[in-house]
């Protein structure tokens, strides 16, 4: 594990910006039980020790969402500096999955219009909102 620029431990995490046919992202809001329970964030988790990005986020959203990825197209890497753990969030665009996408983990998810200014749902976790900016810089 590498070091932050504040020399903490960088958690490595995959987060998957599913985009399907109508222009929409998925969006789901965070458990009870976890830092920022009740916030909304980009569906993803933590990289286990060996895994690439794309087995990481495989794993990830068929336990939180219960779909089967086929593929994804790399994004961007941010870095967030939580006062719980400091993140290396590795983000991708997934357009083709298999299954319909559900909370598996108790979760509300919600599809939100990319063409929209500000998600409808609310709050946020911080660092999805430069998730957000890049998808739509990609996207124009």
């Amino acid at each position: 594990m590498t070091a932050s620029p504040s020399n903490r431990p960088v958690t490595e995490v995959a987060a998957g910006i599913l985009l399907d046919s109508e222009g929409r992202y998925l969006l789901g809001q965070r458990p009870e039980g976890k830092p920022y329970a009740g916030y909304w964030e980009v569906p993803g988790g933590k990289i286990e020790k060996g895994e690439t990005v794309f087995e990481a986020l495989k794993r990830e959203l068929k336990e939180e969402l219960g779909i089967e990825i086929l593929d994804s197209q790399e994004l961007t890497v941010l870095e967030h500096d939580y006062p719980h753990a400091y993140v290396r969030l590795h983000v991708s665009v997934i357009r083709n999955w298999c299954g319909t996408p559900a909370g598996c983990e108790g979760q509300q998810l919600s599809w939100q219009l990319l063409s929209q200014d500000r998600p409808s749902v609310e709050p946020m976790l911080p660092a999805a909102w430069p998730m957000l900016e890049r998808l739509k810089l990609l996207l124009v």
